[in-house]
């Protein structure tokens, strides 16, 4: 039997994430800040879209958020939380702080309901393809209930622990892709500048220790040129913001995350701020 779910905001990667729901057989109602987007949703995937978060999660087992940032965040989740009944389950796989996740545990708990945080890696295509990974926080008993429906998306969700836990986990996953990149640029530019074949050099390496998956996913691209899809640096930049400040509150150092995080924001003021991440090589190249 499927479950009355509420799927809040359907962007890049929450418009295929509540596809994957609708498609299970669930009974899936949406939210969009822009409305024409929901509207194009139901007309792909059929339900129903309102015109309020609140109005769409009332009466919802599931409600699900996949939101820009913190402020987006909060935004919707705090009236969709007021206005669900004792014993739903909020799932947040929006990439915010640990702070937030807690402000809105915090915040369920008083209505007696679950929260989970729970951000995704996988990118724009990995939500299509339903190739997700989910860290999440949170009580393990609503994560344990949200995770058949997570599954419809997701290739991997693992419990990480209380609240906060999931968004921490994120925040570890961005800083070692940060530097993962860095040296894959730095490598691919210094093989061109020594005059080797840059996808001969990928080849042999690639079978080696220096082997990644942005490596598989991306040298060739990087290799060309090519930039105009995947993960864009101006959302890197907000996730490493994210990471930083908690660096900051922990005391934990991040020299190279620091860095990577400047490298960007020269992309950015040369217009390349919705780029994919890997065009950070564009600022090694020779001119």
């Amino acid at each position: 039997m499927g479950e009355r779910v509420a799927f809040l905001c359907l962007g890049a990667m929450g418009d295929p994430m509540a596809g994957h729901l609708a498609a299970a057989g669930h009974d899936v109602v949406v939210y969009n800040r822009t409305k024409a987007k929901a509207d194009a949703w139901v007309g792909e995937h059929g339900g129903r879209c309102f015109d309020a978060p609140a109005d769409a999660s009332e009466g919802a087992r599931f409600v699900f958020c996949c939101s820009g940032n913190d402020s987006d965040l909060l935004e919707v989740a705090l009236p969709s939380i007021d206005a669900m009944e004792a014993g739903a389950i909020f799932v947040d796989h929006t990439t915010a702080s640990a702070e937030s996740a807690r402000t809105l545990e915090a915040r369920a708990a008083v209505r007696s309901v679950g929260f989970v945080d729970a951000p995704v890696s996988g990118g724009e295509e990995g939500a299509k393809q339903g190739h997700l990974t989910v860290m999440a926080g949170g009580e393990r008993a609503y994560f344990d209930s949200a995770l058949p429906l997570m599954k419809t998306y997701a290739r991997n969700a693992t419990w990480m622990g209380p609240a906060g836990s999931g968004q921490l986990t994120k925040m570890v996953n961005q800083i070692c892709i940060a530097g993962v990149i860095e040296g894959l640029s730095e490598g691919l530019a210094f093989a061109e500048a020594a005059g080797l074949d840059p996808s001969r050099v990928v080849e042999v390496i690639s079978k080696g220790a220096a082997q990644s998956w942005q490596m598989d996913q991306r040298a060739e691209t990087m290799i060309d040129g090519k930039f105009d899809f995947g993960f864009a640096v101006d959302w890197m930049r907000k996730d490493l913001d994210i990471a930083l400040a908690e660096a900051r509150r922990s005391g934990a150092r991040l020299p190279v995350a620091a860095l990577v995080d400047q490298l960007y924001a020269a992309v950015q003021v040369t217009g390349g701020g919705r780029l994919d991440t890997s065009s950070l090589i564009s600022l090694l190249r020779k001119p």
